[in-house]
């Protein structure tokens, strides 16, 4: 009896990888080269100021004096400290609320709200509309913030309009100063969300909402039903976007109220602008700065996992 022998795979576990394989690996490496200066540049521009703030958080390098010129480690010292000092869970409090009223509440709403009525109202009025909002959003954030502290000085723009009506208006920066900046910072932000959602509500598919009409559904039942489940994904991209933009806000704020009163407006980047720059505990004021960065991670990763089943 003969017996026949089959010829080994070609690919058995010896053999190295196939031609096809090698010719996708080249190509792979050959679409990669070009973006290699690029990848250097946000290495260096981006990533190395990230990794260097965080070791320089663990010192306690300073502006003048021996630490100065000769910083040294001193491990979790500055962020033990940080825990136990009065001014932070303050400033933290008021980072949040700033975070959550202005971007969260307050750029996504306004931003909805407006870009469903340039979608209804006359021309001549989405004219007018677009230029006054975008044009808050194209200003340079340090003339944006100044016109917002003219705007609510206790002689400024607003407290003049009240008094036309017979109504005394009060000193917003120093009674209200975190309504102040919240509204200040949701006109200047709203621009962006606006745009976003005018681009997302015209993909919304006109048959669904011709068909929740016909079975008599009213207008907050078709936003509601039909618009937000069908645009949730831009809403996440812009709350992820607006969150971490508007938790960086730094020169806004510090215009209009440098922080104060007192500590009434001083959220995390500017505690950590005054601990290095105006104490000069350069060291301290990165631990803060490393805070905020943990705390963009977080927004960020939870923004990431609710976009993850559209995704999939």
């Amino acid at each position: 009896m003969t017996t026949t022998l089959a010829p080994a795979p070609v690919g058995g576990p010896g053999a190295g990888p196939s031609p096809v394989r090698r010719a996708h690996a080249r190509r792979t490496a050959g679409r990669l080269v070009p973006m290699l200066p690029a990848v250097a540049l946000l290495a260096l521009f981006m990533l190395g100021p990230v990794v260097w703030s965080f070791y320089g958080s663990f010192t306690n390098a300073a502006l003048t004096g021996p630490n100065a010129a000769n910083p040294e480690w001193v491990g979790l010292d500055n962020y033990v400290a940080l825990l136990g000092d009065p001014d932070f869970p303050k400033a933290l409090w008021l980072t949040v609320l700033f975070v959550f009223a202005s971007a969260v509440i307050g750029q996504n709403v306004a931003g909805l709200g407006l870009a469903m009525l340039m979608r209804s109202a006359l021309k001549p009025v989405r004219a007018v509309v677009s230029t006054l909002v975008v044009t808050a959003w194209v200003l340079p954030e340090i003339v944006a913030a100044f016109a917002a502290y003219a705007f609510f000085h206790a002689d400024g723009t607003l407290n003049s309009l009240l008094a036309g009506v017979g109504i005394t208006g009060p000193d917003w920066l120093f009674q209200y100063p975190m309504l102040a900046v919240i509204l200040a910072n949701v006109w200047r932000g709203t621009a962006f969300s606006m745009m976003v959602y005018s681009a997302a509500i015209a993909e919304v598919p006109p048959e669904i909402t011709e068909a929740a009409t016909v079975d008599g559904a009213n207008g907050v039942q078709r936003l509601v039903w039909v618009t937000l489940p069908t645009i949730r994904r831009s809403i996440s991209t812009n709350l992820m976007l607006t969150t971490l933009q508007t938790l960086s806000v730094f020169t806004l704020i510090y215009v209009m109220t440098g922080g104060g009163p007192g500590t009434d407006s001083s959220t995390l980047p500017i505690l950590a602008y005054q601990e290095a720059f105006k104490f000069a505990q350069v060291g301290y004021g990165t631990a803060i700065a490393t805070v905020m960065l943990v705390i963009g991670a977080v927004f960020s990763v939870v923004y990431i996992r609710s976009l993850r089943p559209e995704v999939d």
